[in-house]
């Protein structure tokens, strides 16, 4: 099995930074895409910020220039960097990832338990 944590949010004033990280353990023979989407009260969830495994990038209108998404393959993680933060960021975060288990067996989709984050003053 394979899981993913996440961490990093919290609360912080418009305009400020901050940091989510996301560790993917257990039974990880290769890891393809992560991402992270996040779901505000109300709303469907969204995608904020892809990632390949040759680096590629792709990112939601809504935090190009903003937000920056990175990857360390030799830790399994996966991180965003949050600058410029607006109130309307505010939402639970999720990692996902699309992992593979073993050799010969197709990828599966994995998702984190979600991670708060408020902006406000």
């Amino acid at each position: 099995q394979v899981q993913l944590v996440e961490s990093g949010g919290g609360l912080v004033q418009p305009g400020g930074s901050l940091r989510l990280s996301c560790a993917a353990s257990g039974s990880i023979f290769s890891i393809y895409a992560m991402g992270w989407y996040r779901q505000a009260p109300g709303n469907q969830r969204e995608l904020v910020a892809t990632i390949s495994s040759d680096g590629s990038t792709n990112y939601a209108d809504s935090v190009k220039g903003r937000f920056t998404i990175s990857r360390d393959n030799a830790k399994n993680t996966v991180y965003l960097q949050m600058n410029s933060l607006k109130p309307e960021d505010t939402a639970v975060y999720y990692c996902n990832g699309k992992i593979k288990s073993r050799w010969g067996s197709p990828p599966s989709e994995y998702w984190g338990q979600g991670t708060q984050v408020t902006v406000s003053s």
